[in-house]
């Protein structure tokens, strides 16, 4: 099939998402018993991903019953959040409870979009008394020296000569600074011995000792006690991803997606096997084995969890053809706002551009004349926070088969920048023309 007919097929199956409350009455229905929905993002500064990932999440919560949203950031700084969203804090506001992230790219999580999803989701608990409060966590690894340190703080509360064991053994990591890549270069290279045995030694012990622990504190103790165990076990995680970062992309990966994974499940079980939603990018929700990355040797997130929940998983992919976002020109680079080019000829986004069909929604495990045109691995854009315009095609785009890699898709033709809470001096500095070659 040719892309013209392709793109007329497309257009006759899009769905259309025209900020009406009916939009995803098919797609929420599609989801029916899932235990866990993905729903992925094509780059981490998208105004129209937030917003309808909040929908959609608005709805499952309300209508499906589901009972946490997991996200792609560290696991301390989105407990803040989960506090808040709960009632466990006197308040101070959606903007104090998302003080925690400031680590780079503090506009993922610290933006408008998410500010107003977390006053919603107070808002919905304080009124549904009936129910479970609906948590907010995070499932990302990089909170090494931040999460040492609260498990320090919750042994202090509970056992301060456990603290004191705890701080004896995290003191192997003082050597190497703040920043955990310098003891990830250290230890790899053999130039200095590796703390494993510190934070594994201390994960065990919070897991042998939990029913002891919490045993006179009833349901905020066992969670304090999970927030504290999920520390040690992101420490210890994050003691080998860091080391494994100096070993190539593969393992280090490999390792955080893994991470991601057990959080999710160790998640579940904490709160009685609850249906989460997750927010991450596609790259960690569509499954890597349909993809370029697959083929590389790298797993991911969705794969991880369709190799565990089968059909009681959905898959939902996000996609752009063209507008604004807010990214890095490099790592750990102010945020700026930058213009998104248009889809690559061929690509999957420049195909649903040509189906003309605006913004829509595919479910593709249909079986008609779109979805079977849509098996053709093509490139799929993937924006992170750094945004390179100048080599996009090398650094932006891979291969991909999309209706093996997700489940459903949703394309937004044309999309604007997250506003950031925080916006550094410079944000909003004309962009360079669109002059570039288009074979770059």
């Amino acid at each position: 099939m040719n892309d013209t007919r392709l793109a007329e097929a497309i257009h006759t199956q899009a769905q259309p998402v025209l900020g009406a409350s009916s939009d995803y009455d098919l797609l929420i229905k599609s989801i029916g018993d899932a235990q866990v929905v993905l729903l992925g993002e094509a780059s981490h500064g998208t105004h129209e991903f937030y917003r309808e990932r909040a929908r959609i999440t608005r709805r499952l919560i309300e209508e499906c019953g589901f009972g946490a949203v997991a996200v792609e950031a560290d696991w301390p700084d989105a407990y803040r959040v989960n506090r808040y969203v709960r009632g466990q804090t006197d308040g101070g506001g959606a903007q104090a409870a998302l003080e925690d992230f400031q680590r780079f790219p503090r506009w993922m999580w610290r933006n408008e979009d998410v500010e107003h999803f977390i006053d919603w989701l107070r808002g919905f608990n304080a009124t549904h008394t009936d129910r479970p409060g609906v948590g907010f966590y995070g499932l990302d690894l990089y909170s090494l020296h931040r999460s040492l340190e609260e498990v320090v703080r919750y042994l202090d509360g509970v056992d301060p000569e456990a603290a004191r064991r705890a701080r004896d053994r995290f003191a192997c990591f003082e050597h190497f600074g703040e920043d955990p890549q310098n003891y990830g270069y250290a230890t790899s290279t053999g130039m200095a011995e590796p703390c494993e045995d510190a934070v594994v030694t201390t994960l065990i012990e919070l897991q042998r000792r939990e029913d002891e622990l919490t045993a006179a504190g009833g349901a905020l103790a066992e969670d304090e006690h999970f927030f504290a165990e999920q520390n040690a076990r992101l420490a210890r995680n994050a003691e080998r991803y860091y080391r494994s970062m100096f070993r190539g992309r593969q393992s280090s990966w490999n390792l955080r997606d893994t991470h991601m994974m057990e959080t999710l499940e160790a998640l579940r079980e904490h709160l009685g096997g609850a249906r989460v939603v997750v927010w991450a990018h596609n790259s960690h929700l569509g499954d890597a084995r349909a993809t370029q990355m697959g083929r590389a040797g790298e797993l991911n997130l969705g794969q991880l969890v369709r190799e565990r929940y089968g059909d009681a998983a959905r898959l939902v992919g996000f996609s752009t053809f063209e507008g604004t976002v807010t990214a890095a020109n490099d790592w750990d680079e102010p945020a700026r706002l930058r213009r998104v080019r248009p889809g690559l000829e061929g690509s999957y986004e420049w195909l649903f551009h040509q189906a003309g069909a605006g913004d829509f929604w595919l479910d593709l495990r249909r079986d008609n004349e779109a979805v079977a045109g849509l098996h053709r691995s093509r490139l799929q854009r993937a924006i992170g926070v750094v945004y390179r315009p100048e080599t996009e095609r090398y650094s932006h785009y891979f291969e991909t088969t999309l209706p093996q890699q997700f489940d459903l898709m949703l394309h937004f033709d044309r999309t604007s920048a997250v506003v950031p809470l925080d916006r550094d001096p410079g944000y909003s500095e004309a962009e360079l023309p669109d002059t570039y070659p288009s074979g770059i």
